[in-house]
């Protein structure tokens, strides 16, 4: 097993902390599931399907159900 050591400013280190304790993951946990995230090939590819299925049906899905509502959900908490 690898170890990698990365530097980041205060503000960056509370924000991964936060969202590390909101996960209810330790820092080091928290980094290493990030990591290994942003590493799957295949995660990236549903990430790419879903941005052009977006592209293709924003403007249906807007029309039939409204636009999203931009002060609820999860990216509002963030």
């Amino acid at each position: 097993m690898k170890q990698i050591n990365v530097r980041v400013d205060d503000e960056t280190a509370a924000t991964i902390e936060r969202r590390a304790e909101a996960a209810g993951l330790t820092v080091p946990e928290y980094a290493k599931q990030v990591l290994a995230d942003e590493g799957n090939d295949v995660r990236h590819r549903f990430l790419a399907a879903g941005a052009h299925f977006t592209d293709l049906f924003a403007d249906a899905f807007a029309e039939e159900f409204g636009a999203p509502d931009t002060d609820r959900g999860p990216a509002a908490a963030a």
